[in-house]
């Protein structure tokens, strides 16, 4: 017997606020009859074409250091660096910048949202399928 994934679960100061910005980061919706609220202490979000579901859950204690789960992030479209300017633009901010650590047009950004919790945007797969950029010359 095995368990499966029911949420990832994110602790929080504000449910709503947060799950109103991954909603905008990721795409993700409210459940059909259940929407989130201003006040609500605990929001529930699904991608509606994978189903995968977060629950942000305001509790009382602040973050304080790093996480130790953190969402890694693909663009569905475009490039990892348009995706990077993009989440910026919602407010995200840079935390350690690991782009080109292996070589020309690899590598990823950590971010953290408004709250501070990490997440790193990775190329897209169709970046991946390139393979790395031609040396420059």
């Amino acid at each position: 017997m095995t368990s499966f994934v029911s949420h990832t679960t994110i602790d929080c100061a504000n449910a709503y606020e947060l799950s109103e910005w991954w909603k905008q980061l990721l795409g993700y919706v409210d459940l059909d009859g259940d929407p989130n609220l201003p006040g609500h202490e605990e929001c529930l979000i699904r991608d509606a074409e994978t189903g995968h579901s977060i629950l942000f859950i305001e509790v009382s204690d602040t973050k304080s250091g790093k996480n130790r789960v953190h969402f890694d992030l693909r663009p569905r479209a475009g490039t990892r660096d348009d995706e990077i300017e993009r989440v910026r633009g919602l407010g995200a901010t840079d935390v350690e910048d690991h782009r080109g650590d292996f070589g020309p047009g690899t590598g990823w950004l950590v971010l953290a949202d408004p709250e501070g919790n990490e997440f790193c945007i990775l190329r897209s797969e169709g970046e991946v399928e390139a393979g790395p950029p031609p040396p420059a010359e």
